[in-house]
């Protein structure tokens, strides 16, 4: 992932001709070691990063860039992402090498060995990336032609292939810039720090760290398949991916994280909790809801669509197929046509199953005359779309193939624009607040500037600089952090999403607001204005959970599977001491079903202690516990999911507390100590 570059705080640096950046940072007294140690500076003159050990002709200015920096951590993972490299090599003698690039928090590089690379072989590669980065080579920057990179590198086929894209790299996101974005081909030669003999060689655009025990601290991660380039049209590799930091600490803290993360990983849960499954007989990344996956699911979708409603938004539904000709007229077909599914031959037409619900909304709105005075017309759909998704991404419930959106779509006037979005990014910034996400950011996708690019974009000038200014204009209003996502934007228009923060810090996005002024033309979309002349409504995209799966997969993670009580799909276990007390607590969740609580009683030959335990297990937010005392008391103990107690409740106290709870909506668990439970 590119980094923005890092502000500086202090006066740039001069490097004298013929002196090394490294010279002139330690005569300046700029650290080098540590986590603010330099570790590439910064051509003031023309942004380049560069090595320590260069060595202009002429006087230059540069900053220092230190390892704790985005920029610094990329250039520690490019330069652990070679040492890996080696280490293939030096263990499995004839792999072929692909492309190693940093991306967040770590690196990956991609091989083709042999055979697969095992666990064990992992194992291996770290001890001997371990005794590479002990050895302290030197990382020495050498320009090369480009005939005698195809020469020297005549037994890596992959590389040959990258020779061919020197310079014309930046713009792909394979991870090829890396090694070619320049227009001057390089070589990173690993040496021996006693002889200066050659150890190993890699094509490299750079820069690096000046030697291989500069890397502060690392690990290797894991290992999956991939294709080469991303394109499942070339041939499959063997992708190892790793985690590299400027300190030990830095180091440990992310695994640390990882490890949390990989406990609130929504795959696992989803069959610990038993909510949902992707089986094998229906196809990759198509999800099915269990039962109690169900039950969240519901309550995601009554809540959204009540709020729709609130909010002034009509219902409306769609098919799942449509005939080619409907998104040639919107414009999807070129654009999306291998995202989507392939086209099905039926009656002498071509039928796609739909990966977007606009198209059709636009004939919804275009089925009879329109006036001003139905403007702002809304529609809304729990839309269900078909993305083929390349394999390599899908991703549980995160990145699926089929899909539900709660979809919008609103048609104003040109004037109603900027009073819609704002709108819309209220209602959207609620919505995150009620299932306790709040903390977030705004993203502006726009068109951008690069040339290259705009090719995609359809519209005029005018037009994008318009619809640009009025979201810019309402994110800026909310408040909150704006960041530019340049040549981001669709096709069709500007977006705003809202990037979310969980609880453990990883962004997620989730809402998105288009503002779209070429499908109304491209469908003759029209109402009639005030006098009497017809004019064309702008059309504003919205998506409040995004995807119902999406959303789903992100809520489970954040919440480690503990649910919200009103959100929870068991809500209330009742624990008998001893079977004497089943009735007791079958009367109890009566009471409680009939206010609308979901409730189970564990009935089961397990003991008690067995009981609660599964109850933690599953997360439940309520246990009552019942003996023989409790019944005749007509009581119950609450126990709550943090493990908390509290005893002698009576049974009207107890079903008020869970029903108050439940109704309140709260986000936080309740606990014993909690006043609105505990009384």
């Amino acid at each position: 992932m590119s980094a923005p570059p890092s502000p500086s705080t202090a006066a740039p640096i001069r490097v004298p001709a013929g002196t090394t950046a490294q010279q002139a940072l330690k005569d300046a007294g700029v650290p080098l070691k540590g986590p603010d140690g330099a570790v590439v500076v910064r051509d003031v003159a023309t942004g380049d990063l560069r090595d320590l050990a260069w060595t202009p002709d002429t006087e230059v200015e540069v900053e220092p860039v230190v390892a704790a920096s985005p920029e610094g951590r990329a250039v520690i993972r490019h330069s652990t992402a070679h040492v890996l490299a080696q280490a293939v090599q030096d263990l499995f003698p004839g792999t072929r090498l692909g492309i190693g690039p940093p991306v967040e928090n770590g690196f990956y590089y991609d091989f083709d060995p042999e055979r697969p690379f095992t666990p064990e072989d992992l194992k291996a590669l770290e001890k001997r990336m371990q005794e590479i980065v002990k050895q302290g080579q030197h990382f020495a920057r050498r320009e090369i032609s480009d005939d005698d990179a195809r020469a020297e590198l005549a037994h890596e086929p992959y590389k040959l292939e990258l020779i061919g894209l020197k310079g014309g790299a930046d713009g792909a996101d394979d991870g090829a810039s890396v090694e070619v974005g320049g227009a001057q081909l390089t070589m990173y030669d690993n040496r021996d720090p006693r002889t200066g003999d050659l150890v190993w060689t890699d094509l490299c655009r750079g820069p690096h760290l000046p030697r291989t025990s500069a890397i502060p601290a690392f690990s290797l991660t894991r290992s999956a398949a991939a294709y080469w380039r991303g394109s499942e049209k070339n041939p499959q590799l063997q992708r190892v991916y790793g985690t590299a930091w400027e300190s030990r600490d830095a180091h440990k803290a992310y695994l640390e994280h990882l490890a949390e993360a990989e406990r609130r990983d929504h795959r696992r849960l989803g069959v610990e909790l038993d909510l949902f499954s992707f089986p094998d007989e229906i196809g990759s990344g198509l999800a099915v809801f269990h039962p109690k996956g169900g039950v969240v699911k519901r309550e995601m979708e009554d809540y959204v669509r009540r709020r729709h409603l609130e909010e002034g938004f009509q219902y409306v539904g769609t098919p799942h197929i449509s005939k080619r000709g409907l998104f040639e007229t919107s414009g999807h077909l070129p654009y999306y046509e291998e995202t989507m599914f392939p086209a099905m031959e039926l009656e002498n037409s071509e039928y796609f199953l739909k990966a977007m619900n606009c198209p059709m909304h636009n004939l919804i709105f275009r089925s009879r005359g329109r006036s001003y005075r139905e403007l702002p017309l809304r529609f809304f759909e729990f839309g269900s779309v078909y993305r083929y998704e390349k394999s390599g991404v899908v991703h549980g419930l995160t990145r699926v193939r089929g899909l539900t959106q709660d979809d919008s779509h609103s048609y104003v006037t040109p004037e109603q624009a900027s009073g819609e979005i704002r709108h819309l990014l209220s209602f959207v910034l609620g919505l995150l607040r009620d299932f306790g996400l709040d903390d977030y950011y705004l993203e502006l996708s726009t068109r951008g500037d690069d040339p290259t690019k705009q090719a995609k974009f359809i519209g005029s000038d005018e037009q994008w600089a318009v619809a640009t200014a009025v979201l810019e204009e309402a994110a800026r209003e909310t408040g909150l952090e704006l960041v530019p996502d340049p040549g981001g934007a669709a096709y069709y228009g500007p977006k705003i999403s809202v990037q979310a923060r969980d609880a453990i810090g990883r962004t997620w996005q989730m809402s998105t607001i288009q503002y779209d002024f070429n499908q109304p033309a491209r469908f003759g979309l029209e109402y009639s204005a005030p006098d009497g002349t017809r004019q064309q409504p702008v059309m504003i995209h919205s998506a409040k959970f995004g995807s119902i799966e999406r959303f789903f997969g992100v809520l489970t993670e954040h919440y480690a599977g503990a649910f919200p009580a009103w959100l929870a799909p068991v809500q209330v276990v009742g624990i008998p001491v001893t079977d004497e007390q089943v009735p007791y607590l079958a009367d109890v969740a009566l009471r409680l079903r009939a206010r609308g609580i979901r409730v189970e009683i564990d009935d089961s030959d397990d003991r008690m202690q067995k009981k609660i335990r599964t109850a933690s297990k599953q997360k439940v937010p309520f246990v009552l516990i019942a003996g023989a005392t409790d019944a005749e008391a007509g009581a119950v103990s609450f126990r709550y999911r943090d493990g908390s107690q509290h005893n002698g409740v009576p049974v009207a106290d107890a079903v008020e507390q869970v029903v108050a709870w439940v109704a309140a909506r709260h986000n936080a668990d309740p606990a014993a100590d909690t006043p609105q439970v505990a009384g």
